[in-house]
Order: C-alpha cells, then sequence, then structure tokens
C-alpha cells in the first residue's frame, strides 16, 4: 500500500463509490416500477369494475327511487264500506261426547265377532256373542228350584186351611195354626229367591250377547276369537268414539270471557268455525255449547265448549283444530285490504295517493280485521287511496304512479293470452335486431357494418 500513489488510491476509491451508487440507484429504479405497475393494474382494475356497475339511482327531493327522480309505480285500493265481523280465536282440540270401552258383563269363551275394525255402529247393534250355555244350565236349575218350591207352598197352604177349620172346632192348639203359617210365608219368601235367580240366569244369557251401548267409529279389536273374556278385564273387547255430533274444546283470554258470557245469558247461538292447524281450511261449523266454570289462573284463559254435527267426519278424536268465535258484527265500517297497513316507531299509519299523484304519510287507528280485510277507525276517509303494494319504497311526498289490482291482475294475465301471432312477431323483430350492435353506454345502437 505504501508503493502505491495517492493519485492510484483517490481513483480506486472513486471507482468503488461509483459502482455502489449504481447498485443502489439501480434498486431504486427497480422498486419504483414496481410501485408503477401496480399503480396501473389497480385503476385499470377498479375502472373496468366501476364501468360494469349499473349506474345508481337517484332520489329526487321528495324521495322518489325511479331513475332520474321519476314516480314509483304502486297498487292502491279504495277505502270502502263494508261489514267486518269480530272473531276470538283460540287453540283447541276435538273431543268425543263419548267414549266408551265395550267390556264383557260375564265370564265365558268368546265365540263369535260380528264386526270390523272402524266400522260405524249404531246403539244397540250385536258387537260380540259369549258362550251362553253355563248361563242357560244356571236357569234350568232356578227354574227347577222354584218349581219344587211353589209345590211346597201349595201344600203349605193346604195344611193351613185344614188347621183353621180344626182351630175353630178347638181341636188344635193356637201354636200348631201360628207355625203352619210361618211356613206358608217362609215358602212364598224362598219361591222370591227362585224368581231373583231365574232373572239373574236370563240377564247373564242377555249378556253374552255384546251390543253398543252408543253409536259412533269402532276402533280396534282387542281381543280375538275363542278367547276367555271376564268381566274385570280392563282392556275390553273395542272402544267406540261417538263422531257425530262430536265437541272441541279451544280457550280465549280472560278479557274477552264477560262479552261471551252476557251473549250467552241472552240465549243468543254463536257460530264457531274450526280450521286446520294452518290456520287456511274451514274443517267445520258449529255452535258454542258452554263454557267451563273457571279461569285457568296460570294461562289466564278460558275452556269453551262447541258442538258440531261432523256430518262427513271433518273433525277427528283429538285432532288439533284453530277455533273461531263469532262474538260480534260491525256493520257499515271503513275496510281497507290489510296490506296496507304500515307499522313503525311512531304507530300504524298508511300511504294515502293524494289526487296530485303524490304519497303521504296518514297515522291511523285500526280496528278489528277478518281475513285479508281491516277496519278503520279513524285516519281515513271513504274513497282514498290507500297504497297496498311497493309502500316499502316510498317516503313522504313521493311522486307515484298508482293502479289498481284489477288492472295490475290482467296485466299479469296479457302475456299468457297472447296467441301464437306474438311469438312470431316477436322473432321478427329478435331477427331483424340481429345485425345491429347493443351499446352498454346509453347511445342508440349502429348499424353493422
Amino acid at each position: 500500500m505504501n508503493d502505491m500513489s495517492k493519485q492510484e488510491i483517490d481513483d480506486r476509491m472513486l471507482i468503488t463509490s461509483r459502482t455502489g451508487l449504481r447498485a443502489v440507484l439501480g434498486r431504486w429504479w427497480f422498486w419504483l416500477l414496481l410501485v408503477l405497475i401496480a399503480a396501473a393494474g389497480a385503476y385499470y382494475w377498479f375502472g373496468r369494475t366501476g364501468t360494469a356497475q349499473p349506474p345508481a339511482q337517484g332520489k329526487g327531493p321528495a324521495g322518489a327511487t325511479a331513475r332520474g327522480g321519476g314516480p314509483t309505480p304502486v297498487v292502491s285500493a279504495a277505502v270502502k264500506n263494508g261489514d267486518i265481523n269480530v272473531y276470538l280465536n283460540g287453540l283447541g282440540s276435538v273431543t268425543p261426547l263419548n267414549t266408551v270401552t265395550v267390556k264383557s258383563r260375564v265370564d265365558g269363551q268368546l265365540m263369535r265377532i260380528l264386526f270390523t275394525e272402524g266400522q260405524v255402529v249404531k246403539a244397540g247393534d250385536l258387537l260380540a256373542e259369549i258362550d251362553p250355555r253355563p248361563y242357560q244350565v244356571q236357569l234350568t236349575q232356578a227354574q227347577g228350584q222354584m218349581a219344587k218350591d211353589q209345590a211346597l207352598l201349595k201344600n203349605a197352604q193346604l195344611d193351613l186351611e185344614r188347621y183353621k177349620t180344626l182351630f175353630a172346632q178347638d181341636s188344635i192348639a193356637k201354636q200348631q195354626l201360628d207355625t203352619q203359617a210361618s211356613l206358608v210365608r217362609q215358602y212364598e219368601g224362598a219361591i222370591k229367591a227362585d224368581q231373583g235367580q231365574i232373572d239373574s240366569a236370563r240377564l247373564n244369557l242377555a249378556y253374552c250377547r255384546v251390543t253398543a251401548p252408543v253409536g259412533g267409529r269402532l276402533g280396534l279389536r282387542q281381543v280375538d276369537t275363542g278367547n276367555v273374556v271376564h268381566a274385570g278385564d280392563s282392556n275390553g273387547i273395542v272402544v267406540i268414539t261417538q263422531l257425530q255430533p262430536i265437541t272441541v274444546l279451544f280457550t280465549i283470554p280472560e278479557d274477552n270471557v264477560s262479552g261471551v258470557v252476557k251473549k250467552l245469558q241472552a240465549g243468543e247461538k254463536l257460530p264457531v268455525d274450526a280450521y286446520d292447524r294452518a290456520g287456511k281450511v274451514k274443517l267445520a261449523a258449529g255452535t258454542l255449547l258452554t263454557v267451563d266454570n273457571q279461569i285457568d289462573a296460570s294461562t289466564g284463559t278460558l275452556k269453551l265448549k262447541a258442538q258440531f254435527g261432523n256430518d262427513d267426519y271433518a273433525l277427528f278424536p283429538n285432532q288439533f283444530v284453530n277455533a273461531r268465535l263469532l262474538v260480534d258484527v260491525k256493520h257499515g265500517a271503513m275496510v281497507i285490504p290489510a296490506a296496507g297497513i304500515q307499522r313503525g316507531t311512531q304507530g300504524t299509519f298508511a300511504y294515502v295517493v293524494k289526487p296530485d299523484n303524490t304519497a303521504t304519510v296518514r297515522p291511523i287507528t285500526v280496528g278489528p280485521m277478518e281475513r285479508e280485510q281491516v277496519s278503520i277507525e279513524s285516519g281515513l276517509a271513504l274513497g282514498e287511496m290507500v297504497v297496498i303494494d311497493g309502500a316499502d319504497k316510498l317516503r313522504e311526498g313521493a311522486p307515484v304512479v298508482a293502479t289498481t289490482p284489477e288492472a295490475r291482475n290482467a296485466a299479469l294475465a296479457a302475456p299468457a293470452k297472447s296467441g301464437p301471432g306474438s311469438g312470431a312477431k316477436d322473432g321478427g323483430d329478435a331477427k331483424r335486431g340481429s345485425g345491429r350492435k347493443h351499446r352498454t353506454d346509453g347511445a342508440p345502437p349502429s348499424n353493422a357494418q
């Protein structure tokens, strides 16, 4: 290093510094290039995504949601006069008036079964027969004993007449006459006992023929032919459930009890309708029969019983139903479709279409509801148009284009009614337009070259 001149050292240091600077500069341009490429890619990607999205629909000052602040299409219905039925709804179950387990009244072998499972029977129909021979033997024995006792009684009565004659002639003692009179009474008592044995045997013979105590539908057979049945059997032979008429037990809130009880005390027949589990299909119509004598404190409800004719067997025991009790009818009420009712933080309201084709918010008071119709207590006037479809897009003062439900349904049904010619016309238009290029920027299409 001592041999190197100062000039050579300076030249080498200059070369080294220039080499390091070139390396630093090279790395700086490399990162700058990466940043530029990333920026260009982001610009290209986000710019393309933004052009692919449809243009946003701006809201006008009145709150309209149509493109360019245009009017919102809605469906409206007029406020009308009508009758509204006031119902009380309750959950209930079908309960038969009578459910009887048919059992044998005597012990014996089951000889015949004369019914089929599920059969509808009437009261007094023969269902089964039990072996009657043991009871026929008992009847014969009772009748024989009675004949014997009758003969003894007749002989004792003849002796009594003789003793009376002898006692009148002072030929026998009074004690002997009294003894004979007592013997006659003993035989008379024996004959009464024999008659009871005969009646018991005849009753057992009658019980050997098992008949239906009530009318109704038979269930599944509980015992087969040939088995020995007993009067103490718990299962019995078959179960009969009365289906005509049938009742429904349902509950109503305790707040409505007084009104229902007053109408029952006045002798009114309150109609009750039974609907399926979904509450859409009407199963049967009946009348309120009675109410329970106390309110269930745990649920705050009262049980009611309604009776139905059930001519078509639509109601089945233990079936779950929705019961609707008609308690009143409001005549001449203001009625609108239930779809027109809106609910918000400030309560119940509706959108009314004004004559200048703008929508306004109208607070209302809702009354009883029946199916798709709702009575209005206050807030609306007869003839006003209430929005029943499209209200979710509206604000106060929004411009609207209103149509009626009938016009909307006719417009929806129009394509279905068009004939084959309409398809040919559409096809021709499509064919004529096949040589055109469509633009996505809203400009008119240009002819292809």
